[in-house]
């Protein structure tokens, strides 16, 4: 990774006002401005590499940002994700979207791409944020000096009303977002290893105040994940594993418990269906038991005064010619289980596949070690890189932003 600090452009403005007799002004406020950007390129293969940008405001708040850079003859920018990002010869541009203009101070915004390259892939010498060079610290801009007016006799006024001064705001509350789900969403076995899920990127869109708990486990059905390891192999008349004793998990209990678990104003995002649909015990849940246990993780964590989430599961690659479609997961039944206990979905599985389809990564031959769905996809088809659980985690953000849950006030 290659760190450039960038000082970030901002309009110099200084209002005075004269009305009646003036004598003096004060001296109008300077502006600082600054930012810090962090280039990663996060994967690179032949012919191809993603790269993360990261933007931190150290200067005055923006509501809108476009962030230039030149890169070396070869190298171009081919999908992008929370910016849109156009180029012109070896001139780039990425430009906010509509959710993600405003920088406040010491705030952060980040965005994605993958891109080509041919014969090198430097990381870009300079950055321009607004059209100003990137310099690398704060720097203060005066305000022109304060016009003195040609002195008149005022006609009489009647005062205008006191206006009381503003309050400040309430400080934000401390949240956590507690996670429940499979291996497309837990935390690697070790440092690099293949694979990451998406909720091992999460804490990285939220702001200082939301605490992300990864708490998915790999190859687990919703029922496996809440009662390990007391689900056996022996299927019962209903057609469903058996469970005995009926005695929670470790990591469910944690999450139940009343000192250190789930409290008021906090989040339970559950994501499972890959593994329920298996035909053994003691993966197997079928379709009724799996809205039944849902409903039983949400109605914990609404006791609590914490607020569930479900989310269909996140989609494999699959194509359809040049399409990605979707393959997999209790999609209706996560739905139905929404409606009936009052809980939010997000339709990962749709958003998914929807993102494989704007970066191009259908078709393929099957090969996941190459290109642009090897960077995203671990090599099967299934569980990803750190790059493409970043990618997922972003399309989960969104989600929050775009369907207005309380808990977007707490993304970067």
């Amino acid at each position: 990774m290659r760190r450039l600090r960038v000082v970030a452009a901002c309009a110099v403005a200084a209002a005075l006002a004269g009305a009646g007799f003036v004598v003096t002004t004060a001296a109008a406020s300077a502006a600082v401005t600054g930012c810090r950007v962090d280039y990663r390129i996060t994967n690179q293969w032949s012919g191809g590499f993603g790269a993360d940008v990261t933007v931190t405001n150290l200067g005055d708040p923006i509501t809108a940002w476009t962030l230039t850079w030149t890169y070396a003859v070869g190298q171009s920018v081919t999908q992008a994700w929370n910016a849109t990002v156009s180029q012109n010869g070896t001139a780039v541009a990425a430009r906010n979207v509509s959710y993600n203009g405003s920088i406040a101070t010491n705030a952060s915004v980040g965005f994605g791409f993958n891109g080509a390259w041919t014969t090198s892939n430097p990381v870009p010498a300079t950055f321009a944020l607004n059209g100003t060079g990137c310099t690398g610290a704060p720097s203060v801009t005066p305000c022109p000096p304060p016009v003195t007016p040609t002195p008149t006799t005022p006609a009489p006024t009647t005062p205008p009303p006191t206006t009381p001064p503003p309050t400040t705001p309430p400080a934000q509350g401390r949240v956590t977002v507690w996670l429940a789900g499979d291996s497309t969403v837990a935390n690697p076995s070790s440092s690099g290893a293949c694979p990451v899920g998406w909720g091992n990127q999460f804490a990285s869109y939220f702001n200082s105040n939301a605490t992300v708990v990864n708490s998915a486990i790999g190859g687990r059905s919703i029922q496996t994940w809440l009662y390990d390891p007391n689900v056996t192999s022996t299927m019962n008349s209903a057609g469903e594993c058996v469970v005995s004793p009926q005695t929670y998990s470790t990591r469910w209990q944690a999450m139940l418990n009343t000192s250190t678990g789930m409290k008021a104003g906090d989040y339970l995002f559950i994501q499972f269906g890959i593994n329920d649909g298996s035909t053994t015990c003691p993966r197997h849940v079928g379709s009724a038991r799996y809205k039944e246990l849902l409903g039983v993780m949400a109605r914990a964590a609404q006791e609590r005064g914490a607020r569930p989430v479900f989310l269909t599961p996140a989609a494999s690659i699959r194509c359809s010619g040049s399409t990605a479609v979707g393959n997999r997961g209790y999609l209706t039944e996560t739905f139905e289980a929404g409606t009936a206990n009052n809980v939010p979905v997000i339709d990962l599985h749709r958003l998914s596949y929807t993102l494989y389809n704007s970066l191009g990564l259908c078709p393929n031959n099957g090969d996941y070690t190459q290109g642009a769905v090897g960077a995203f996809f671990c090599n099967d088809h299934t569980h990803f890189e750190a790059a493409g659980a970043r990618q997922i985690a972003a399309v989960v953000a969104n989600a929050i932003r775009t369907q207005a849950l309380p808990l977007a006030a707490y993304l970067r």
